[in-house]
């Protein structure tokens, strides 16, 4: 096969990795939470009911914002409900996921498990503008952020909880333009609502962080007339407008589903230009940043049959969306990374749903172990060797045929320089036959070592992690990888996710 290649350059750049870019989600949806990250009961659960097999791993992860309560669930969610003596909490029914919510874990147990996690697990709080609007929001942030002496503030640490939460990161509703959602709105009456809320809130705190719904896909009929009607109202009361995307096989076309990054990329890149178009238009300086709050493989196909199914039955903590995750979602996986940090520049927040057993990296048996997920490592290796700035990627690579997107790079790749000097090269190659060779120039980058080459891969392409095998797939080391005269070389494996450190 013909060697892939490109040229790195300090001189030539993306723009600095955020760390909120590797941020996850959890939401009151399945077992993520109840059976997830809180089981009262456990063998290695705490005091307060939380699965301390769950936090070693979300802190091997490497979370850092992790937004909650949803997602669907939100457009429903009374926060009242998830406040106060647990015992007193209502039950309630969910609509989003026809499931019965407990509220036993709720706004401060969320706030409890992100303080155990360590400081650099920050709330993200979605707000319900689904059913609810203004007031409530305002309750809630007053509520969660003020010190003391109101009501609402004195109301929480009669609850047990003196210090604020301090929650900076909002989401002013969730997928609001789609028909599914409880409350769905036109992007004129969201726009209108979300001007509202972000106004008051910023009367209440004029430092807070907003972020905008943007569509729930690049697919909907009304996306970017979506974006455009939204910013017309809030551009300069929000910091962000969301993207949401999930990827799965379509038609049985792996070689499409391989190149999924190639839609993630075009996404990010239409809706920042429909959002420097309405600051152009509005005669504008700022710029809009964009969260990638809901981005991972998901076999939603599978989810719908279900859910047209009629079968299920307001259960509390159902079995939802457990997706086992093979080797080949893993490298899609990876590759949907590699898109987030080549957009450094504007995607500087991003959550992967979800953290716990819902389309997650992280799974978990009420009262048993707990185990990686395929998905687990490529995000585990992205947050830990993913910060610094993203060095300009402009890859000469062979190309293959797909269906959805035409002719397309076997090699999706990025490259992060530490503030230490080391560089990390990530790297996909979507070829399910070859081995593609991989020629990387290192113009003034001052490195002169191949620390590790990691390779995620396998022969089976569908192996999987599970119950049974929980380390049926882990990384494994490349052989052969060199850096001479100022070029490495490589051989990388068919399927492969890698992550090439130099130093």
């Amino acid at each position: 096969m013909r060697t892939a290649r490109f040229t790195l350059d300090p001189a030539f750049t993306v723009g600095e990795v955020s760390p909120r870019v590797f941020g996850s989600f959890v939401e009151h949806l399945g077992r993520c939470v109840y059976t997830g990250i809180f089981e009262p009961g456990h063998p290695t659960a705490d005091a307060e009911g939380l699965r301390q097999d769950v936090l070693d791993l979300v802190r091997e992860l490497g979370v850092t914002t992790i937004r909650y309560p949803g997602g669907n669930f939100v457009s429903g969610y009374r926060w009242e409900d998830s406040v106060g003596p647990v015992e007193e909490r209502p039950r309630r029914l969910d609509l989003a996921w026809r499931s019965t919510e407990t509220n036993r874990f709720g706004l401060s147990e969320y706030i409890g498990f992100l303080r155990k996690l360590g400081p650099q697990a920050e709330p993200m709080m979605a707000l319900n503008l689904g059913t609810r609007g203004v007031a409530e929001a305002l309750q809630l942030q007053e509520y969660a952020n003020h010190p003391s002496g109101t009501a609402l503030a004195e109301l929480r640490v009669a609850h047990g909880d003196k210090e604020p939460f301090g929650i900076k990161l909002w989401c002013l509703g969730n997928e609001l333009d789609g028909p599914w959602q409880t409350g769905h709105k036109t992007a004129e009456e969201y726009g209108r609502i979300a001007a509202e809320t972000a106004r008051a809130m910023r009367q209440l705190d004029p430092g807070v962080e907003l972020v905008a719904c943007g569509s729930s896909s690049q697919s909907m009929p009304t996306f970017a007339a979506w974006e455009a009607t939204v910013l017309e109202e809030t551009y300069d009361l929000v910091d962000y407008i969301s993207l949401h995307a999930y990827y799965q096989p379509e038609n049985g076309d792996i070689d499409s589903f391989l190149a999924s990054a190639v839609d993630m990329e075009s996404f990010i890149e239409n809706v920042v230009a429909t959002a420097d178009h309405i600051g152009a238009k509005l005669k504008s300086k700022k710029k809009i940043n964009l969260s990638f709050d809901e981005w991972n493989v998901w076999y939603i196909s599978e989810w719908h049959e279900i859910e047209n199914s009629g079968e299920r039955d307001w259960a509390e903590a159902p079995r939802l969306l457990e997706d086992n995750y093979s080797v080949m979602d893993a490298v899609v996986f990876g590759s949907l990374l590699i898109a987030l940090l080549r957009h450094a520049d504007r995607v500087t927040v991003a959550c992967l749903a979800q953290l716990v057993n819902v389309i997650a990296p992280i799974m978990t048996e009420p009262g048993g172990p707990a185990w990686r997920q395929t998905t687990f490592f490529p995000f585990a290796q992205a947050s830990t060797y993913g910060r610094g700035e993203v060095l300009d990627v402009r890859v000469d690579s062979p190309t293959y045929d797909t269906q959805k997107f035409g002719e397309t790079d076997l090699l999706h790749a990025t490259a992060v320089r530490a503030d230490d000097g080391s560089v990390t090269v990530f790297a996909v190659n979507r070829s399910r036959t070859e081995g593609l060779p991989l020629e990387v120039a290192l113009g003034g980058l001052g490195v002169d070592r191949v620390v590790e080459h990691s390779v995620l891969a396998d022969a089976d392409p569908d192996a999987r992690n599970t119950l049974a095998e929980p380390e049926r797939v882990t990384p494994h080391a490349a052989e052969g990888t060199a850096l001479t005269d100022g070029t490495l070389t490589a051989v990388l494996e068919p399927l492969s996710w890698n992550v090439i450190r130099l130093a």
